[in-house]
């Protein structure tokens, strides 16, 4: 699916959420049916897999700009 999309980087998929409990971004019965979810949040990794920004929120409708994001990315270069 990525290389058919054309994207370069990797796809994390996390059916049992062991990813989203180790980085503590659980959402208990946040999702359809009381399941548990992943809390919205995103995260700049540079190549060395370090994270060097992340936001978190607790409302989906809530993400940041495009011109946040890509200043932290010059911020971090």
């Amino acid at each position: 699916m990525r290389r058919k999309a054309g994207y370069t980087f990797a796809f994390l998929s996390d059916p049992k959420l062991d990813v989203i409990h180790r980085y503590d971004l659980v959402h208990v019965a946040g999702g359809p049916d009381g399941h548990d979810i992943s809390r919205p949040a995103e995260f700049l990794v540079d190549r060395s897999g370090i994270v060097r920004w992340e936001n978190f929120t607790e409302d989906i409708r809530v993400r940041p700009r495009a011109e946040e994001m890509l200043a932290a990315v010059r911020n971090i270069q």
